[in-house]
């Protein structure tokens, strides 16, 4: 008698064949001259199917099961990406004798890594790394106390790609695909809530993207003509900017706030913010043209003339969901003077709760006024440390900058609220950022969540946001605060990201500190707490809000509706449009809800019925 197993995958095979074939027939306007070769049979195993609590899955192949490629497979592929196939190593595999069967002790590699467990850059460098190693599961520490202490590979991925060119992209889509294989898209790493990782997956690493061309005069589909520059997928912000003040004359762009997020990847397909947004309006605004790769293994050029629904989708529709970005071509200006303001109150200052929450509210209270003269405030947050570094006034002056200021420092001399501050011109936006931004450091373990308040929920509930805000800082949350409003730089724009930014005051990021390698109940309480409790406070306090997909809480609650708003159902549609079979995989983007990651934390499987 046949298992109930071997009945189900028989039903389903026809149907998944036909939906593969109709995914792969050819576009007539793809730039696929690999196309010969991309196409292949997808299979199914009765490996891949599997039952959990009465719901039946279809999940992706592992190492163990039969549908997972042979060493003689992964050979072959090895060759087919020119060599670029690596057995993906955990950072602190160097500092371990072994890693299941491989010897990976090395003490001068292992001194690397530990000097430079915090450096961002050097993580960001490194083929698999994840710069916040909560959802690594973080079992292969770069600490142990000993070298025969056990490293498992916890969450990383089995295997890595170091792509250098688009065919290598292609074909790891198509491999992937092909072998139903979970794939990871991983540029930097710089991600809080574990899109850059994945148990037993293939890691596609496109940080080796690097060109940047600049022009002046965009020639491109639309009416905008101004400057522009394409920029490889894995260029990083800083690292672009430096680019942009080398042009005669320098230019500037809207980009992250921290100086190692890749520019073309996550970051502005989820939205992007940073200090020029209040000036010019979110990262997605600007995008004229995208190179991808699409996940039937297509090459296409995408504007707003050429799929322009796909186009639509990928400013600001979520990360690794719609497409492999190649290149991202952005909006240019010209550079501009600046001025910045910093500001402190912490314990140096005062000791008395009463009297710092009070500083505390007479700055956040403030954030409509920040942006409705198109600033940007970057601020940290926790008890007795308020560290605000810097106020960014694009196009301002140092004595500008001091009277938009001046109420708030009246109010705090009014009331007795010790303090100190600094304030300093710029002849270009790129000194100002230099000079004033402060380096981040990585290697720290945190679940996430966070909030969008608008400048209605400012306007009428800043005592109630700011009282949530404390009520995170006192149980345990550490608030990384960005006041900005894009919709004063940019009032409307025909893209994916979430309506509430054009309404939008400030926007914080709440982290919570808990090691990945912790036992599941103490996952779950602290999970809890971020969602329920704190996360609870934060959305009563502002009803007109939202959140981030970039920078939120993986366990957001209606997180359609919190990530994407009325967009999310145009979203829904074009992921089963472009991505039918699931190719492309990141936690609360448009279509996940379809799948779950089960076995705790480890297999990655689409709900059948």
């Amino acid at each position: 008698m046949k298992s109930p197993t071997a009945k189900l995958l028989r039903l389903l095979a026809p149907a998944s064949l036909l939906l593969f074939a109709l995914h792969n027939a050819p576009l007539s306007n793809a730039q696929d001259p690999d196309a010969d070769a991309t196409l292949a049979t997808a299979s199914i195993s009765v490996d891949s199917i599997a039952s959990r609590n009465g719901q039946w899955y279809a999940c992706k192949c592992y190492p163990g099961d039969k549908c997972f490629p042979s060493s003689t497979v992964w050979t072959r592929f090895n060759t087919t990406v020119g060599g670029n196939l690596q057995v993906a190593l955990p950072p602190g595999a160097p500092c371990y004798n072994n890693l299941g069967g491989l010897s990976t002790y090395d003490s001068a590699k292992c001194a690397e890594v530990q000097s430079n467990w915090s450096n961002e850059q050097w993580n960001t460098d490194h083929p698999i790394s994840n710069l916040w190693p909560y959802w690594t599961n973080d079992t292969c520490r770069a600490f142990p106390s000993s070298a025969s202490d056990t490293c498992t590979r916890g969450f990383y991925g089995n295997y890595v790609v170091l792509a250098k060119t688009r065919q290598h992209v292609k074909a790891t889509i198509d491999f992937a695909r092909i072998y139903n294989l979970r794939l990871v898209i991983r540029n930097t790493g710089h991600d809080f809530m574990g899109r850059s990782t994945g148990y037993g997956s293939l890691i596609l690493n496109t940080h080796s993207f690097k060109d940047v061309s600049f022009t002046t005069s965009y020639s491109g589909p639309g009416s905008y003509k101004g400057g522009a520059v394409t920029v490889g997928a894995g260029i990083q912000g800083r690292e672009l900017l430096r680019l942009a003040h080398a042009q005669n004359p320098p230019v500037v762009f809207v980009g992250g706030e921290c100086p190692t997020v890749g520019f073309a990847g996550g970051y502005i397909q989820g939205g992007g913010h940073g200090p020029l947004s209040s000036f010019y309006g979110m990262a997605a605004d600007q995008v004229l043209a995208f190179e991808v790769v699409t996940a039937s293994g297509l090459y296409l050029t995408v504007n707003e003339r050429l799929f322009p629904e796909l186009f639509w989708a990928l400013k600001g529709g979520g990360p690794s969901t719609f497409a492999a970005v190649l290149s991202v071509t952005v909006k240019t200006y010209p550079d501009l003077p600046a001025a910045a303001f910093g500001f402190d109150l912490n314990f140096t200052h005062t000791l008395d709760p009463n009297v710092y929450w009070k500083g505390v509210d007479a700055f956040h209270s403030r954030a409509n006024r920040w942006v409705e003269n198109k600033m940007f405030v970057y601020y940290e947050l926790m008890p007795f440390r308020l560290h605000v570094q810097p106020f960014v006034g694009p196009n301002m002056t140092k004595a500008q900058i001091e009277e938009v200021v001046k109420p708030m420092l009246d109010e705090l001399d009014a009331e007795g609220i010790p303090y100190s501050t600094w304030s300093k011109e710029y002849s270009s936006f790129y000194d100002l950022y230099i000079d004033a931004f402060e380096d981040e450091v990585s290697g720290m373990s945190a679940l996430i969540g966070g909030r969008l308040y608008t400048q209605k929920d400012m306007a009428q509930n800043a005592a109630g946001v700011n009282a949530a805000q404390r009520f995170a800082a006192e149980n345990g949350g550490f608030i990384i605060g960005h006041v900005v409003g894009p919709g004063v730089g940019m009032p409307s724009a025909d893209n994916a990201v979430n309506p509430k930014w054009r309404e939008a005051a400030s926007f914080s990021i709440m982290s919570y500190t808990i090691e990945g390698n912790a036992t599941l109940q103490d996952k779950a309480t602290a999970q809890n707490l971020v969602t329920n409790v704190i996360g609870q406070k934060l959305r009563d306090a502002s009803p007109n809000g939202a959140a981030y997909v970039n920078e939120g809480d993986l366990e957001e609650p209606n997180w359609q509706e919190a990530y994407w708003g009325s967009n999310y159902r145009r979203l829904y549609f074009l992921k089963k449009l472009w991505d039918p079979l699931g190719v492309f995989y990141a936690r609360t983007t448009p279509g996940t809800e379809d799948w779950k990651i089960i076995d705790n934390g480890t297999r990655l499987c689409k709900k059948l019925f």
